[in-house]
């Protein structure tokens, strides 16, 4: 029975042996079996290091997070249905408005504060879905959508140094094993330098007797996750919502832009659905306790280092993922990773989200000697970097928050107001990117 879904689903690249040369395994194809399972594996290694060190640093339960980003996976693959290949892990906007969110309520606030950033995220897509992606694009030109990606790894710099001076020593030897893997070896190997470098520091700290194995030992070896129910408050509501909405929708369009131009297909029409998929992934896993999600950038460097987009591999990787969630054990494990660990990792991680938005500018050949793009991004950097707060009463909004609306606000007045005279001419012959051609895109933050 299964066999037959699959092979009515996905039809066989060639023999089914390889990829073909010059070409690429299609979303709707497939290769053998064994390959399948090999390849669907893969993109749980790809996806593992950063969707556990989320809820570590958030303090949520990491196996229910596993869990649920398997089961959000499966049901993003249903809502694009089986055109776009990607898998929802755990996001890392949501670190810094969760966290603050806790600080008066608990887990339990900062889950419903979740449910309604993925609420929202779905009934945008929706919209999208309708109406096309023409108003996405003006409210989220490169320009301004490169600055919130930065300025989130920005804000999130002061968790790393905190964590990393916990314990230096052990986040120094996790920092230099993550560089030296990503940097001097090669091939998939290279593209797990976070996973394996936590695993190195992980080792070491464990030699020095940092490691705390009193909740590895209680934890059952099989058995269902800890699940959390939401409580919906409008102060973590809207210091989580603000915050994050935006960069999952840049972040998800780029995904869908990316693969669509891997694949040469024309998959913009499927925005919409991905933003629906991944509203409805992160709403599903705020709903029982697990981290928000978003599509994961690392997984598109695992496909294009194996030229296979099949959507098989992910429902194979979801399986798993969801079959990780049931091993208590292994979740406590990955509980216990040293802060110091997590300072060496985060140090790279937060780091590479900053730069990741300067590639937003550059792929999108952003004119900087255009003053509305220049006074917009370094407005919203330093908002963001410096942690401004807006302190509303009771409510609060925080330096992402801030800086994302510092973003698309200067943005948009500077080009209202700005004669159009003083608009620059191209240079070299690549026209600069206003608001006629501007388009969004980003990988995972």
């Amino acid at each position: 029975m299964a066999g037959s879904f699959i092979s009515r689903t996905w039809k066989l690249h060639g023999d089914g042996s390889a990829v073909r040369p010059g070409a690429v395994v299609a979303p709707d194809e497939r290769l053998s079996t064994p390959l399948m399972l090999g390849l669907g594996m893969q993109h749980v290694l790809a996806m593992f290091g950063s969707t556990a060190l989320v809820p570590v640093l958030t303090k949520f339960p990491v196996s229910t997070t596993i869990l649920f980003s398997g089961v959000g996976t499966l049901l993003f693959v249903l809502m694009t249905r089986n055109r776009v290949p990607s898998y929802t892990g755990s996001s890392f906007a949501f670190i810094a408005p969760v966290t603050a969110s806790q600080t008066d309520g608990g887990m339990a606030v900062a889950l419903g504060g979740i449910v309604v950033a993925g609420v929202v995220v779905f009934l945008i897509g929706l919209l999208v879905d309708r109406i096309g992606t023409a108003p996405l694009d003006w409210l989220l030109p490169p320009v301004v959508t490169g600055s919130i990606v930065a300025l989130i790894g920005l804000n999130l710099a002061p968790v790393a140094k905190g964590q990393f001076e916990s314990q230096a020593g052990i986040a120094l030897v996790t920092l230099v094993a993550i560089v030296l893997i990503g940097v001097a070896l090669r091939g998939f190997v290279s593209s797990l330098s976070v996973f394996l470098g936590v695993v190195i520091g992980y080792v070491f700290a464990a030699i020095l007797g940092k490691v705390d194995w009193s909740k590895v030992h209680e934890a059952d070896w099989f058995g269902f996750p800890d699940f959390a129910t939401p409580e919906f408050q409008w102060k973590a509501i809207l210091l989580i919502v603000p915050a994050v909405v935006l960069v999952l929708l840049a972040e998800n369009a780029g995904h869908v832009k990316t693969v669509g131009a891997m694949t040469e297909r024309d998959l913009d029409g499927d925005i919409g659905r991905s933003f629906m998929g991944d509203g409805l992934a992160t709403t599903v896993s705020g709903l029982f306790g697990g981290s928000a999600t978003t599509t994961y950038g690392e997984n598109i460097g695992v496909m294009g280092l194996t030229r296979v987009y099949s959507t098989l591999a992910y429902v194979i990787a979801g399986l798993t993922a969801i079959a990780l969630g049931l091993l208590p054990k292994f979740g406590a494990i990955v509980q216990a990773i040293p802060t110091g660990v997590l300072g060496g990792a985060v140090t790279v991680l937060f780091g590479l989200i900053a730069v990741l938005g300067a590639r937003v500018w550059i792929d999108a050949r952003v004119d900087f000697r255009d003053p509305v793009n220049l006074i917009t991004a370094a407005v919203a950097l330093v908002v963001g970097a410096g942690d401004y707060t807006l302190h509303w009463g009771d409510y609060s909004f925080a330096g992402i928050a801030m800086g994302t609306i510092a973003a698309i606000v200067t943005y948009r007045v500077l080009t209202l107001v700005r004669p159009a005279d003083l608009v620059p001419p191209p240079a070299d012959g690549v026209p600069p990117v206003g608001p006629a051609d501007a388009g969004t895109g980003a990988d995972r933050t």
